[in-house]
């Protein structure tokens, strides 16, 4: 199993990260499927749009912390 490639998905979706993050990737579920279980190779090019993905994730959770520590949050 390509393990960055689950923690990537957990981290972004979850627990049931397979269907999520294959929709971002513009793959289908079995793509997914295969890449997870390394019986088919992933295009080099999937773990830059995967990086793309967390660091648009991470930029709205610092959006985030700053609008509630604003809003007096401790």
């Amino acid at each position: 199993m390509n393990r960055l490639l689950q923690r990537v998905g957990e981290a972004l979706y979850g627990p049931r990260w397979q269907s999520d993050l294959a929709r971002d990737l513009a793959v289908s579920d079995r793509t997914m499927r295969r890449w997870v279980a390394d019986a088919a190779d992933r295009p080099a090019g999937v773990y830059i749009d995967c990086l793309r993905l967390v660091t648009e994730r991470a930029e709205t959770l610092d959006t985030l912390i700053d609008d509630l520590k604003q809003s007096g949050a401790p």
